[in-house]
């Protein structure tokens, strides 16, 4: 993204970290495994409309999350386009999401994806995987930071999200990376 989207993040999330953390007091382990700087996309499971803040509350970076496309058609259009967000087309394969992530990554950013591809509203604990959080990291030449949040919302103190350590994709085939990004995700979350 340009500077006037990193500036448009930093100035959003300046004003929502503080709420996020008073209002949810949410636990944040392992926060050291998201490089300081360098390409990598965080990808973790997706329960609530709100998880992508708690990426933001762990790292200083920019992380442009990649947001369904109806979220820039509202009212709230103008916070996703100046936050940087990337508005992607869930119907199909969205090739111009996907060039503005690896585009990004190129520069040495940071992008937030939900491989689950929609918030989780089922009792399975991961909904299957989509390739393209593994597809965008490999042809960005980025490693992948795996997350899994745990807890609700609705209790004050209860929220955690934990980052697993960084791995590299590109020497796997992109199943293989896919599968080990899910089994990362399912092991955080089934850890106590």
């Amino acid at each position: 993204m340009g500077k006037d989207n990193d500036r448009g993040f930093k100035v959003i999330t300046a004003f929502i970290k503080p709420g996020f953390r008073l209002r949810f007091s949410p636990t944040i382990i392992g926060a050291e495994n998201i490089p300081k700087d360098g390409a990598v996309v965080i990808a973790g499971n997706h329960k609530n409309i709100s998880d992508q803040f708690l990426v933001f509350l762990a790292t200083k970076r920019v992380v442009n999350y990649m947001a369904k496309r109806e979220y820039f058609d509202g009212a709230l259009a103008p916070l996703f386009k100046w936050a940087g967000c990337i508005p992607v087309n869930r119907d199909g394969f969205d090739a111009a999401a996907v060039r503005r992530a690896i585009k990004i990554l190129k520069r040495g950013g940071a992008v937030g994806i939900f491989p689950e591809g929609t918030r989780n509203k089922t009792d399975a604990l991961l909904l299957p995987f989509k390739p393209g959080a593994v597809a965008i990291a490999q042809r960005g030449g980025a490693v992948i930071v795996p997350f899994a949040i745990t807890g609700e919302y609705e209790r004050k103190g209860g929220l955690k999200i934990v980052f697993g350590k960084a791995f590299s994709p590109a020497d796997m085939s992109p199943e293989a990376a896919t599968e080990k990004l899910y089994n990362e995700v399912r092991d955080l979350l089934t850890a106590r």
